[in-house]
C-alpha cells in the first residue's frame, strides 16, 4: 500500500467534504481517490467516512485519524522539497588551472544536461588539496602518479619555433662552458610542479649533465608561455596546451612523463555518481587522450 497516497486522498476529500473536490485538488480522479480511501479504511478496519449523495462526512474514527494523516502527508512533501532542493545544490568543484575557459565552459554545460549543477573552484594541485581537506569543496581533480590516474594526460615539451625531429632529447639542449649561446631552459608550470612529474625530470636533467638553471618551475604559466615564446627555451606542457598556445608540441626522448588526476570528495562525499555522469565530459576539459601532433623528419 502507498500510504502517503491513501492518506493524501483522506485528507484532500476531508479538507473538502467531497469525493469529487478532494481529488480534484489532489490531482487525482475521483475513481482512484475513492479505492485509495476504501484501501485505507480496510487496512484500519473502521469506516473513515459517512458517504452522501451530495458529501463526504468524516466519521468519530475519521476525525480521530485525520490529525496524523495529515502530518504524514506533510512530512511527506517536505521530504520531497528537500530532495529537490538537494538535487539543485550546486557541486563545488576544484579543478586545474590548465582547463581552458572553453573546455570548462562545457563540463559545467554538460553536467546540467545530466541534471548536475557544478561551481567550479581553479586551484593548484596544493590548494585543491588543501580545499579538499578544509572541506570547502565537494571533490576535487587531484594530481596523482600515472598508475593512480583515472584520467591521463601527455606531457612533452612544445617550442615557439619547429624544432624538426618526431622528439626532442633533454640531452641536446647541453651546453659547453664556452658556449656564446644562453643555456635553453625548460620551464615547469604550476600543475606540473608535482613530485611524480618534477623529480624524474629533475634526475634526467643531471644524468644528461643539464645545468640546475635550465630547469625552471614558473609561478605562472603566462610567464612560462611568454618566455618560450620569446626565446628558444621549452615548456613542459600537454598537446592541447601546445595547440593553444601555438607552440609544436613533441614527446621528450628519453622518458615518458604524463600528468594523472583523479576525482577525489570531501570527508562526506561520494564522487562515484559524478565521475559516472561526467567522466567523459571531465576527460575533455583535462585533455586527456588529446591527439599529439609528432610532426615529421627524424628523431633527435
Amino acid at each position: 500500500m502507498d500510504l502517503v497516497g491513501v492518506c493524501r486522498a483522506f485528507v484532500s476529500v476531508s479538507e473538502r467534504g467531497s469525493f469529487t473536490v478532494g481529488a480534484a485538488a489532489a490531482r487525482m480522479s475521483q475513481s482512484v481517490a475513492s479505492r485509495r480511501v476504501a484501501a485505507l479504511e480496510e487496512r484500519f478496519g473502521e469506516p473513515l467516512f459517512e458517504r452522501t449523495s451530495r458529501r463526504a462526512v468524516l466519521t468519530p474514527f475519521g476525525r480521530d485519524m485525520l490529525p496524523v494523516a495529515r502530518q504524514l502527508v506533510q512530512a511527506a512533501d517536505v521530504l520531497l522539497h528537500e530532495a529537490e532542493a538537494a538535487k539543485r545544490k550546486p557541486w563545488r568543484l576544484a579543478v586545474p588551472g590548465i582547463c581552458s575557459t572553453a573546455g570548462l565552459a562545457r563540463l559545467v554545460a554538460e553536467a546540467r544536461g545530466h541534471g548536475v549543477t557544478l561551481d567550479l573552484r581553479v586551484a593548484t594541485p596544493a590548494q585543491r588539496l588543501e580545499l579538499i581537506h578544509a572541506q570547502q569543496v565537494r571533490a576535487a581533480l587531484v594530481a596523482v602518479p600515472e598508475d593512480e590516474a583515472t584520467w591521463s594526460v601527455p606531457l612533452g615539451l612544445a617550442t615557439a619555433r619547429d624544432p624538426g625531429v618526431r622528439r626532442v632529447y633533454v640531452e641536446m639542449l647541453r651546453v659547453g662552458r664556452a658556449s656564446p649561446e644562453p643555456a635553453r631552459r625548460i620551464w615547469i608550470q604550476p600543475e606540473d610542479d608535482v613530485p611524480h612529474i618534477r623529480d624524474p625530470l629533475t634526475r634526467l636533467r643531471d644524468a644528461v649533465g643539464l645545468r640546475p638553471a635550465q630547469l625552471v618551475a614558473a609561478g605562472d604559466l603566462t610567464t612560462a608561455a611568454a618566455e618560450v615564446l620569446s626565446t628558444r627555451d621549452l615548456l613542459l606542457c600537454s598537446p592541447a596546451q601546445a595547440g593553444e598556445l601555438s607552440l609544436t608540441w613533441r614527446p621528450i626522448g628519453e622518458i615518458t612523463l604524463s600528468r594523472g588526476f583523479a576525482l577525489t570528495a570531501a570527508a562526506d562525499g561520494n564522487p562515484q555518481h559524478i565521475e559516472g555522469r561526467l567522466g567523459g565530459a571531465i576527460a575533455r576539459c583535462l585533455g586527456a587522450g588529446a591527439p599529439a601532433d609528432t610532426g615529421e623528419g627524424a628523431e633527435a
